[in-house]
């Protein structure tokens, strides 16, 4: 969609801290993140609704996101990876991978606006850990 943030980051058109990438999907650090290390997973496809995208790629979706999960978890020694969805500010289905300590950590009234050097760190930190 070429009115899409995602999809113009997806294309390389806006930079972004990428974690991961393959042909189907790619995750990035969100600007505003809740926790360092909070990321974004996005299917390279647009679709607006996490729940209108076909199998098998939902499924594939949350493989991925099992996988970086674990990368999250080592980079930035985080007890656990939060997941939320909700979709309303950028209409392209994406999941929120959010590293936490604390069930607190979730919040997103969490969120400030972080440095794009801070970005570049955190993601090739997590980066080494895929």
């Amino acid at each position: 969609m070429d009115d899409c943030i995602f999809c113009k980051i997806g294309a390389g058109k806006i930079p972004s801290a990428k974690v991961y990438e393959d042909e189907r999907f790619l995750a990035f650090l969100d600007i505003n993140p809740v926790s360092p290390g909070h990321t974004l997973l996005i299917p390279k496809k647009h679709v607006d609704n996490l729940f209108d995208i076909e199998e098998p790629l939902y499924s594939e979706m949350f493989q991925t996101a099992k996988k970086l999960s674990k990368s999250l978890t080592k980079a930035m020694g985080a007890k656990r990876v939060g997941v939320m969805v909700e979709g309303f500010l950028v209409h392209h289905a994406h999941v929120h991978l959010i590293p936490m300590n604390h069930g607190s950590d979730l919040n997103p009234a969490n969120a400030r606006k972080a440095e794009p050097a801070e970005l570049t760190a955190i993601a090739e930190k997590i980066r080494k850990q895929i």
